[in-house]
């Protein structure tokens, strides 16, 4: 090791000593309590409490006064900064509270008269929503897409603090997730704006997340594009324009810009098609210059991504199929979320990975049923986090149906549901050939 980059590593402090703890902590719908209140009741339990090995949740409190007022505290995402498992004293680090309340409705749909009909322009969600509560712990990756995500989004608001020249140094505030289906990346984006809205709750008040169905856009407002369009984005507009807001512009599928435009090229399609592409990529220029709004994207189709959508993303990131070690963890968090349910019971524990690596996977009674696990994870490669998700159910709905069933019965279910799931997917492949030489 060189001299500079010696003196740098000692100038850094030790990854358990000194780093940002995040803990979020969920007041309950009924609670009026002042958020200071709660934040001084927080740091006394975290004081009692204060070595944890990663992640962790407290539901059940000895403060009647928690009790009372929240639901759950949770240290969050130390697994972005710690590769390993271990000790963090709490009283060394520096803790970030975020203390926030989730919004019980639904969607609301933005619609747009138009001759008469109401066009279902897009869904608009004010966060953080019950409904995309836990959905970013749910993601599992094994890149370091989580952080990264995080960390850009802390810079372009510290750029736009310090009134950076965009003109000199320039950032968009996009992002593109590309891959193939059922890889998360809607989720993902959905998942992102809810922890940015709870992260930053000290500067913004509440967060939106409006939703732009690009299939809509594009197959059926060809007539009259450029004023629906207009039209929809004055609505995100006025949006923005508060300021105590944090708001996130989602378009899925952004592929079919290209598809538009290439229809124009190719003459097949009407030059209005081409209108509302640009129409679209004007007001994202637009819109983008504000500093409490982030435009996320995502694209099933890499290749055929609109190259001038493109130069606009700041951050392209692939999300590809889980590796097998993703995929033990996909199935890990299904077994323990079935544990508590007591539809898998007794309860067993399960090892991780890394607790196997350091017994050198080595098989005794403890650990064979990880083994099991492991070993129905590597031959599950393939599939698509969607699928792996949906498979635990499948198992139960066709090999178990009882209302009550162990560990060992319930991973010889999993490992026949993932048999037939590509016993399903050659079927498809095969009727997809014959089709086509037909």
């Amino acid at each position: 090791m060189d001299k500079a980059a010696g003196d740098l590593k000692q100038a850094l402090p030790n990854v358990c000593d000194g780093i940002q703890i995040h803990v979020e902590v969920h007041q309950k719908s009924s609670s009026v309590a002042k958020k200071e209140d709660i934040r001084m009741s927080v740091l006394t339990l975290l004081n009692r409490h204060n070595i944890v090995f990663g992640d962790y949740k407290w539901t059940e409190f000895d403060d009647g006064f928690l009790n009372s007022n929240v639901q759950s505290v949770s240290i969050v995402d130390t697994d972005l900064k710690l590769k390993d498992r271990q000790p963090i004293d709490l009283s060394k680090s520096s803790l970030s509270l975020h203390i926030f309340h989730l919004n019980e409705e639904g969607p609301n749909s933005e619609n747009l008269e138009e001759e008469n009909e109401d066009i279902i322009a897009a869904n608009h969600w004010v966060l953080p929503a019950a409904e995309f509560h836990g959905l970013w712990e749910s993601l599992i990756y094994d890149t370091e897409v989580k952080s990264h995500l995080l960390d850009y989004v802390t810079t372009t608001l510290l750029f736009s603090d310090k009134n950076v020249d965009s003109n000199l140094v320039s950032w968009n505030r996009v992002v593109l997730l590309h891959g193939p289906p059922g890889t998360g990346k809607t989720s993902l984006c959905k998942a992102l704006a809810q922890k940015l809205t709870i992260r930053l709750s000290y500067r913004y008040r509440y967060g939106q997340l409006i939703e732009i169905n690009s299939h809509s856009l594009f197959s059926k407002w060809f007539s009259e594009s450029g004023k629906l369009v207009t039209k929809m984005f004055q609505k995100i507009q006025e949006l923005i324009d508060d300021k105590d807001a944090l708001v996130f512009v989602l378009i899925d599928e952004v592929e079919s810009l290209t598809a538009a435009r290439s229809a124009f090229r190719a003459g097949t399609e009407p030059s209005d098609a081409i209108r509302v592409v640009n129409a679209v990529l004007t007001q994202i220029d637009q819109i983008k210059r504000y500093p409490n709004v982030v435009i996320l994207t995502t694209s099933n189709i890499t290749e055929k991504i609109d190259m001038a959508f493109v130069d606009r993303a700041d951050i392209k990131q692939y999300i590809g199929p889980p590796s097998t070690a993703a995929i033990f963890r996909i199935y890990l968090s299904c077994l323990e979320e079935l544990m508590k349910c007591q539809i898998i019971y007794p309860r067993q524990q399960l090892l991780t990975l890394r607790e196997l690596e350091m017994i050198g996977f080595v098989e005794n009674n403890v650990s064979r049923l990880s083994l099991v696990l492991k070993e129905i994870s590597r031959r599950s490669e393939g599939l698509s986090g969607r699928v792996l998700r949906k498979l635990p159910f499948l198992a139960h709905a066709l090999y178990i149906q009882s209302p009550s069933v162990t560990m060992t019965v319930f991973l010889q279910a999993l490992s026949l549901a993932v048999d037939k799931q590509f016993e399903e997917r050659q079927k498809l492949a095969e009727r997809k050939k014959l089709a086509d030489c037909v």
